[in-house]
Protein backbone atom coordinates (compact mmCIF):
# COMPACT_ATOMS: atom_id res chain seq x y z
CA UNK A 1 0.00 0.00 0.00
CA UNK A 2 1.14 3.58 -1.13
CA UNK A 3 2.27 5.53 2.33
CA UNK A 4 3.54 9.12 1.63
CA UNK A 5 5.59 10.50 3.96
CA UNK A 6 3.45 13.17 5.79
CA UNK A 7 3.67 16.91 6.68
CA UNK A 8 2.30 16.93 10.26
CA UNK A 9 0.15 20.79 10.49
CA UNK A 10 0.97 20.54 14.12
CA UNK A 11 -2.74 20.66 14.61
CA UNK A 12 -3.02 17.04 16.41
CA UNK A 13 -6.98 16.59 15.06
CA UNK A 14 -6.70 17.70 12.04
CA UNK A 15 -4.10 15.41 11.51
CA UNK A 16 -5.64 12.70 13.05
CA UNK A 17 -8.25 13.30 10.06
CA UNK A 18 -5.63 13.35 7.40
CA UNK A 19 -4.79 9.91 8.80
CA UNK A 20 -0.99 11.30 9.62
CA UNK A 21 -1.20 14.52 7.84
CA UNK A 22 -0.61 16.27 4.94
CA UNK A 23 1.13 14.04 2.08
CA UNK A 24 4.34 16.04 1.78
CA UNK A 25 4.35 17.21 -1.93
CA UNK A 26 1.16 18.56 -1.74
CA UNK A 27 0.02 21.84 -2.87
CA UNK A 28 -3.94 22.76 -0.47
CA UNK A 29 -6.39 24.82 -0.94
CA UNK A 30 -7.80 26.53 2.65
CA UNK A 31 -11.13 27.84 1.11
CA UNK A 32 -13.13 29.88 3.40
CA UNK A 33 -15.04 33.58 3.55
CA UNK A 34 -14.18 35.79 5.73
CA UNK A 35 -13.41 35.44 9.69
CA UNK A 36 -13.58 31.56 9.52
CA UNK A 37 -9.45 31.44 10.23
CA UNK A 38 -7.59 30.60 7.58
CA UNK A 39 -4.76 32.65 7.89
CA UNK A 40 -4.39 31.34 11.65
CA UNK A 41 -4.42 27.68 10.44
CA UNK A 42 -1.60 28.78 7.89
CA UNK A 43 0.90 30.37 10.27
CA UNK A 44 0.43 28.00 12.61
CA UNK A 45 1.40 25.76 10.00
CA UNK A 46 4.60 27.59 9.20
CA UNK A 47 5.26 27.51 12.85
CA UNK A 48 4.86 24.05 14.37
CA UNK A 49 6.86 23.63 10.70
CA UNK A 50 10.10 25.44 12.57
CA UNK A 51 9.35 23.11 15.70
CA UNK A 52 10.19 20.26 13.28
CA UNK A 53 13.24 21.53 11.92
CA UNK A 54 11.60 22.74 8.72
CA UNK A 55 11.78 26.15 7.48
CA UNK A 56 8.67 28.30 5.98
CA UNK A 57 7.36 31.25 3.51
CA UNK A 58 4.77 33.15 4.28
CA UNK A 59 3.68 35.59 0.93
CA UNK A 60 1.13 38.18 2.43
CA UNK A 61 -1.03 39.18 -0.45
CA UNK A 62 -4.11 40.70 1.18
CA UNK A 63 -2.55 42.80 4.17
CA UNK A 64 1.04 44.03 5.15
CA UNK A 65 2.92 41.86 6.94
CA UNK A 66 3.49 43.72 9.72
CA UNK A 67 0.12 43.87 10.28
CA UNK A 68 -0.52 40.16 10.14
CA UNK A 69 2.18 39.52 12.63
CA UNK A 70 0.75 42.33 15.31
CA UNK A 71 -2.85 40.45 14.95
CA UNK A 72 -0.73 37.20 15.98
CA UNK A 73 0.90 38.36 19.05
CA UNK A 74 -1.65 37.26 21.37
CA UNK A 75 -1.78 33.51 20.57
CA UNK A 76 0.47 31.72 22.70
CA UNK A 77 1.84 29.19 19.88
CA UNK A 78 2.78 32.38 17.82
CA UNK A 79 7.30 32.42 17.75
CA UNK A 80 8.14 36.21 16.77
CA UNK A 81 11.22 35.20 16.58
CA UNK A 82 11.11 33.04 13.82
CA UNK A 83 9.95 35.47 11.91
CA UNK A 84 12.94 37.95 13.19
CA UNK A 85 15.79 35.02 12.69
CA UNK A 86 14.64 33.71 9.15
CA UNK A 87 13.39 30.45 9.66
CA UNK A 88 9.86 32.02 8.71
CA UNK A 89 10.22 34.18 5.64
CA UNK A 90 7.82 36.57 5.34
CA UNK A 91 7.51 38.79 1.95
CA UNK A 92 4.43 41.06 0.71
CA UNK A 93 3.51 40.31 -2.57
CA UNK A 94 3.88 43.81 -3.70
CA UNK A 95 7.17 44.06 -2.98
CA UNK A 96 7.48 41.21 -5.25
CA UNK A 97 5.83 42.32 -8.32
CA UNK A 98 8.09 45.86 -7.28
CA UNK A 99 11.29 44.18 -7.76
CA UNK A 100 10.33 41.79 -10.74
CA UNK A 101 8.80 45.30 -12.42
CA UNK A 102 5.39 43.44 -13.03
CA UNK A 103 3.24 46.56 -13.21
CA UNK A 104 0.57 45.29 -15.20
CA UNK A 105 -2.84 44.86 -14.25
CA UNK A 106 -3.28 41.76 -16.17
CA UNK A 107 -0.12 39.32 -16.32
CA UNK A 108 0.98 38.20 -19.56
CA UNK A 109 2.58 34.12 -19.67
CA UNK A 110 5.95 35.57 -19.23
CA UNK A 111 5.15 37.72 -16.19
CA UNK A 112 3.62 34.70 -14.81
CA UNK A 113 6.89 32.40 -15.38
CA UNK A 114 8.86 35.43 -14.15
CA UNK A 115 6.97 35.16 -10.56
CA UNK A 116 6.85 31.37 -10.32
CA UNK A 117 10.95 31.38 -11.00
CA UNK A 118 11.09 33.81 -8.64
CA UNK A 119 9.43 31.91 -5.86
CA UNK A 120 11.10 29.01 -6.75
CA UNK A 121 14.59 30.09 -6.41
CA UNK A 122 13.72 31.91 -2.90
CA UNK A 123 12.57 27.98 -2.23
CA UNK A 124 15.84 26.55 -2.98
CA UNK A 125 17.98 28.77 -1.77
CA UNK A 126 16.78 28.92 1.56
CA UNK A 127 15.50 25.35 1.72
CA UNK A 128 11.76 25.93 2.33
CA UNK A 129 9.68 23.14 3.40
CA UNK A 130 6.79 24.49 4.06
CA UNK A 131 4.74 27.91 2.36
CA UNK A 132 1.53 29.50 2.70
CA UNK A 133 0.01 31.99 0.18
CA UNK A 134 -2.27 34.67 1.68
CA UNK A 135 -4.17 34.93 -0.47
CA UNK A 136 -4.34 32.92 -4.38
CA UNK A 137 -7.52 35.04 -4.98
CA UNK A 138 -5.59 37.95 -4.86
CA UNK A 139 -2.87 36.53 -6.83
CA UNK A 140 -5.35 34.86 -9.02
CA UNK A 141 -7.14 39.00 -10.12
CA UNK A 142 -4.18 39.62 -11.83
CA UNK A 143 -4.37 36.64 -13.98
CA UNK A 144 -8.03 36.79 -15.32
CA UNK A 145 -8.40 33.90 -17.78
CA UNK A 146 -8.98 30.42 -16.42
CA UNK A 147 -5.85 29.25 -18.30
CA UNK A 148 -3.69 31.61 -16.55
CA UNK A 149 -4.66 30.55 -13.22
CA UNK A 150 -3.82 26.76 -14.54
CA UNK A 151 -1.37 26.96 -15.72
CA UNK A 152 0.25 29.18 -12.45
CA UNK A 153 -1.41 27.10 -10.12
CA UNK A 154 0.37 23.87 -11.87
CA UNK A 155 3.78 25.42 -11.94
CA UNK A 156 3.67 26.71 -8.29
CA UNK A 157 2.66 23.05 -7.72
CA UNK A 158 5.38 21.58 -9.52
CA UNK A 159 8.00 23.47 -7.73
CA UNK A 160 6.23 22.58 -4.20
CA UNK A 161 6.59 18.75 -5.11
CA UNK A 162 10.18 19.15 -6.50
CA UNK A 163 11.34 20.79 -3.27
CA UNK A 164 9.69 18.27 -1.20
CA UNK A 165 7.80 21.04 0.64
CA UNK A 166 4.09 21.07 1.22
CA UNK A 167 1.67 24.27 0.72
CA UNK A 168 -1.48 25.74 2.19
CA UNK A 169 -2.96 28.81 -0.51
CA UNK A 170 -5.99 30.59 0.64
CA UNK A 171 -8.91 31.06 -1.40
CA UNK A 172 -11.32 33.75 -0.46
CA UNK A 173 -14.83 33.08 -0.72
CA UNK A 174 -18.10 35.16 -0.38
CA UNK A 175 -20.40 33.98 2.15
CA UNK A 176 -22.50 32.07 0.11
CA UNK A 177 -20.49 30.74 -2.33
CA UNK A 178 -21.10 27.41 -4.23
CA UNK A 179 -17.77 26.29 -5.09
CA UNK A 180 -14.91 26.24 -2.96
CA UNK A 181 -12.77 28.96 -5.36
CA UNK A 182 -13.43 32.33 -6.26
CA UNK A 183 -12.51 31.02 -9.98
CA UNK A 184 -13.70 27.58 -10.23
CA UNK A 185 -10.23 26.23 -11.65
CA UNK A 186 -8.29 26.20 -7.77
CA UNK A 187 -10.12 23.73 -6.53
CA UNK A 188 -9.91 21.45 -9.41
CA UNK A 189 -6.03 21.68 -9.97
CA UNK A 190 -5.01 21.93 -6.09
CA UNK A 191 -4.21 18.54 -4.07
CA UNK A 192 -6.32 18.76 -1.44
CA UNK A 193 -9.06 21.51 -0.35
CA UNK A 194 -9.75 22.05 3.68
CA UNK A 195 -12.93 24.37 3.72
CA UNK A 196 -13.34 26.64 6.74
CA UNK A 197 -16.98 28.16 7.04
CA UNK A 198 -19.32 29.58 9.45
CA UNK A 199 -22.14 28.04 11.06
CA UNK A 200 -24.85 29.71 13.00
CA UNK A 201 -26.40 27.95 16.30
CA UNK A 202 -28.53 29.51 18.97
CA UNK A 203 -27.54 33.42 17.97
CA UNK A 204 -23.81 32.13 18.50
CA UNK A 205 -21.70 32.27 15.06
CA UNK A 206 -19.77 28.44 15.33
CA UNK A 207 -16.74 28.28 12.83
CA UNK A 208 -16.11 24.76 10.90
CA UNK A 209 -13.48 22.84 9.22
CA UNK A 210 -14.04 20.43 6.70
CA UNK A 211 -11.49 17.78 4.27
CA UNK A 212 -12.67 17.89 0.73
CA UNK A 213 -10.47 16.15 -0.86
CA UNK A 214 -6.92 15.26 -0.56
CA UNK A 215 -4.88 13.43 -2.81
CA UNK A 216 -2.83 10.69 -1.81
CA UNK A 217 -4.48 9.84 1.61
CA UNK A 218 -7.35 8.71 2.88
CA UNK A 219 -9.54 11.20 5.32
CA UNK A 220 -12.42 12.13 6.85
CA UNK A 221 -14.86 14.55 5.53
CA UNK A 222 -16.89 15.27 8.49
CA UNK A 223 -17.74 18.84 9.78
CA UNK A 224 -15.87 19.80 12.86
CA UNK A 225 -16.17 22.61 15.06
CA UNK A 226 -13.18 24.68 14.86
CA UNK A 227 -12.22 26.44 18.21
CA UNK A 228 -9.31 29.54 17.58
CA UNK A 229 -7.66 29.39 21.45
CA UNK A 230 -5.12 31.59 22.69
CA UNK A 231 -2.92 27.73 22.49
CA UNK A 232 -4.16 27.59 18.24
CA UNK A 233 -6.86 25.66 16.93
CA UNK A 234 -8.58 22.98 17.91
CA UNK A 235 -11.14 20.38 16.76
CA UNK A 236 -14.43 18.79 17.95
CA UNK A 237 -16.99 16.88 16.42
CA UNK A 238 -20.25 18.70 15.01
CA UNK A 239 -23.09 17.24 16.33
CA UNK A 240 -25.95 17.16 14.07
CA UNK A 241 -28.60 18.80 16.13
CA UNK A 242 -25.85 21.84 15.32
CA UNK A 243 -26.00 21.88 11.91
CA UNK A 244 -30.04 23.26 12.25
CA UNK A 245 -29.75 27.70 12.09
CA UNK A 246 -31.99 28.41 15.41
Amino acid sequence: MYNPDRCKTGIGELDSLLNGGIPRGNSVLISGSCGTGKTTLSLEFLIHGVENGEKGLYISATEISSKVMKNMVPFQFFREEYFDSGKIKIMDIPNIYSKLNLKKLEFEQEDIDRLVNYIGEIVKNDGIKRIAVDSLTSICYRLRTEEKIRDFIIKFEEIVSKMGGTALMISELLPNAKGYSQYGVEEAVADGIILLGNLKRRGDLLRTLQIIKMRGTSHSRAEYVMDITPLGIMLSPLLKGWTVNQ
